[in-house]
């Protein structure tokens, strides 16, 4: 195995110098009539001499590093596109299996027995295996680089010694070296570091470094995901200094200056009623074309200069990262819950969108300006929508007198503006959110299906109108920029489409090109049928990742030309990135000099941020399923009713009502043999007994010790 490469001895370019010995190796093993040449004949043909030494190990160690050449047994070496192998990163482990991917984007499925004791961001080498699905499947055959050493897991003890038993990466439990740990217990969670590596995951040594707490507790398990993931918890003192000095100096008359004054309108904002960092603000008004829609976003460019400590810490940290009822906020509180958030009664800097549309909802046109702002009322999802329900309470009534009319115009102009999305036939598939309720003593003691009434439909279509409306700005004006992208679905995701409808008595739409409408279609023939759920999960897994961009190329999902995230510059650096460069095209500056302030910039913050994205959401995720296992262990035992998600060669997911979702092994079905037809059914061959994932029935949840990490 290869450590972790040395910096060169010497600089390229000289004879004998790192960079011709790689040549050298290169040219040698390439012309060689055998696939492998002796280490001992390739140091001779290379002429290593005493002084050159260093340089031609340095060399041999990069090259292995980087995958083009390999060791093999009795001390031989050869060029790995020769020998049949790919360099690959280990991307994740479950208990049995792992997943690589190779530089050039093919991911590889990888035994538990043929990990060679790989570790996430291992880099490696990987040997084609037979596949059982069709999909590429691999060996490690040697460790080029070592990734991290860290990993959390569950001390348990066993005969009287203690073990790892890790979260993933291997079944096996891994010995603890005590006598290097700091003091643990039995059923700690714990953040451990790898001291000793062997061919097998059995086979590693650690030693604990940190103990989250029991991990009974969920929150010791999310901490414990915090960590392993890197997202950082606390702010750095520098950062804070800055936030504190901006708090500390309040909004100033003198801020107002070439700002649109808009105090006197009914600007207000409408957001969860737990929430704190209120960063976008509602107004709307009939015209005789149709509808004037302004939407204000909370200012935070004007605080957070480029360039800054505050700026630096919001670009590493990318988005805000929520779960439970915490939050890992992007900016400190002083700004994301103080001077930026658009509190009722309290002058605001804000940046204004302001789009004027036909009597259909199309666009007009659409004006950016700064603002400042004073929010009428903090409008609060439920409350409004028991106001268009016509079932509010006078104290409602009374809170909302001031903006009652604007509430009337906005619930009709999401109408014009929903039925315009349909026209588009943007596909509207359907996901549920779990909203989790933490007890005094931080256990999830509820799980609940989130609620989405009309009022969140109303600011999310305004929010996609200003989306729009900034992307089309950047567009038009051909300045750099951060859009929000999605592109249309791999070519192999929708020729399974066409595969697998048909197993669900659906016919396919034809096509040489998918397009939105398609996927629209499917959604439409499913619609009402015990398909749908099957059918639904199916096309969203069908779909691209989102994620950000230099280039406008527009959004399959929304079937958009222009789209960005405008909206929360308080929790995504996007919005507030595109803030900084709008505020420029704002005051005026040509186009010559934003290509030259901001080309770099964008492409920066583009890509930190869709990786940022791709943490927070699976921080989020593994923190959702530990507070679910939380609340799911009050109930072992229990019978519920289920329906069945998805289905898979080694059993089937079932979901329950509140969104709590569950694997039933099939070591745990009826003895007998299962036929697997994928993605529709798992049936036993001589019963006939069929578990469908278009099917519902009463499924016994039974979560071991460990579904609770």
């Amino acid at each position: 195995m290869a450590n972790k490469k040395k910096p060169s001895a010497k600089k390229n370019g000289s004879a004998g110098s790192v960079e011709s010995y790689k040549n050298k190796i290169v040219t040698f093993l390439s012309t060689y009539d055998k696939k492998s040449m002796p280490l001992s004949m390739l140091e001779s043909k290379c002429r290593t001499k005493k002084q050159g030494r260093e340089n031609f190990t340095e060399a041999f160690s990069q090259l292995r590093t980087e995958g083009t050449i390999m060791m093999k047994k009795g001390m031989k070496v050869a060029l790995c596109s020769r020998a049949g192998v790919v360099p690959a990163t280990i991307t994740r482990l479950s208990r049995t299996f792992g997943f690589a991917e190779t530089d050039e984007g093919i991911e590889y499925f990888i035994p538990g027995k043929c990990m060679l004791g790989a570790m996430p961001n291992d880099r490696v080498l990987l040997a084609d295996i037979a596949s059982r699905t069709g999909e590429p499947e691999g060996e490690v055959v040697d460790i080029l680089e070592f990734g991290s050493n860290q990993l959390t897991g569950r001390i348990e003890f066993v005969d009287g010694e203690p073990y790892l038993v890790p979260d993933t990466a291997a079944k096996n439990h891994m010995i603890i070296s005590v006598r290097e740990s700091i003091p643990f217990e039995n059923g700690d969670k714990v953040l451990a570091e790898i001291v000793y590596r062997g061919r097998r995951h059995a086979e590693h040594k650690v030693k604990i470094i940190l103990v989250f707490g029991n991990s009974e507790y969920a929150a010791s398990c999310a901490a414990s995901i915090l960590m392993i993931h890197g997202a950082p918890t606390d702010f750095p003192d520098d950062v804070k200094k800055e936030a504190v000095k901006i708090s500390e100096g309040g909004v100033q008359e003198y801020s107002f200056n070439n700002r649109e004054d808009l105090r006197d309108m009914p600007i207000f904002t409408i957001d969860s009623a737990e929430s704190k960092d209120l960063d976008d603000a509602v107004s709307v008004e009939r015209t005789n074309k149709g509808y004037r829609l302004g939407v204000h976003i909370a200012d935070v460019s004007h605080y957070v200069k480029g360039n800054s400590e505050l700026d630096k810490e919001a670009m590493r940290r990318g988005t805000s990262i929520y779960y439970a009822d915490k939050v890992i906020p992007m900016l400190p509180k002083e700004l994301s819950n103080g001077i930026c958030s658009l509190n009722p009664d309290e002058n605001r800097l804000t940046l204004s969108a302001f789009i004027d549309l036909d009597s259909e909802g199309n666009m007009l046109s659409y004006r950016f300006c700064k603002s400042v702002i004073r929010s009428r009322v903090k409008g609060v999802y439920s409350e409004i929508n028991k106001i268009l329900a016509g079932r509010e309470n006078e104290e409602i009534r009374e809170k909302y007198a001031s903006v009652r009319d604007e509430i009337a115009v906005m619930d009709e102009l999401a109408d014009k503006l929903i039925a315009k999305k349909e026209r588009r036939h943007a596909p509207e598939i359907e996901t549920t959110e779990s909203k989790l309720i933490i007890d005094d003593n931080g256990i999830c003691c509820g799980v609940l299906p989130r609620e989405r009434g009309k009022s969140e439909r109303i600011i999310e279509e305004f929010m996609l109108t200003a989306n729009e409306a900034a992307a089309k700005l950047a567009r038009e004006k051909e300045i750099p920029f951060v859009y929000r992208i999605h592109e249309a679905p791999p070519e192999a995701k929708v020729e399974n489409l066409h595969e697998v409808l048909p197993k669900f008595g659906l016919e396919c739409p034809h096509f040489t090109e998918f397009k939105p409408h398609h996927a629209a279609e499917i959604l439409r023939s499913a619609k009402g049928t015990d398909k749908f759920e099957a059918v639904n999960l199916m096309v969203l897994r069908s779909m691209a990742k989102a994620k950000y961009s230099t280039e406008p190329v527009g959004h399959f999902g929304l079937v958009l030309e222009d789209y960005a995230h405008f909206t929360s510059p308080i929790r995504r650096y996007p919005d507030l990135a595109i803030h900084r460069i709008i505020t420029d095209i704002l005051a005026g500056y040509d186009n010559k000099w934003l290509n030259k302030r901001y080309s770099g910039f964008a492409v920066n913050a583009a890509e930190r941020s869709s990786a940022a994205e791709i943490r927070a959401v699976t921080i989020e995720r593994e923190c959702e399923d530990c507070y679910k296992a939380e609340y799911m262990k009050a109930h072992i035992g229990e019978t519920f009713r289920a329906r069945i998600s998805s289905v898979t060669e080694f059993g089937f997911y079932a979901e329950l009502p509140n969104t709590v979702e569950g694997l039933v092994h099939i070591r745990t079905l009826p003895e007998g043999q299962y036929d697997y037809s994928e993605p529709v059914s798992l049936t036993e061959k001589f019963t006939g007994t069929s578990y469908s994932n278009v099917s519902e029935g009463t499924i016994d949840f039974v979560l071991d010790d460990d579904e609770e990490d």
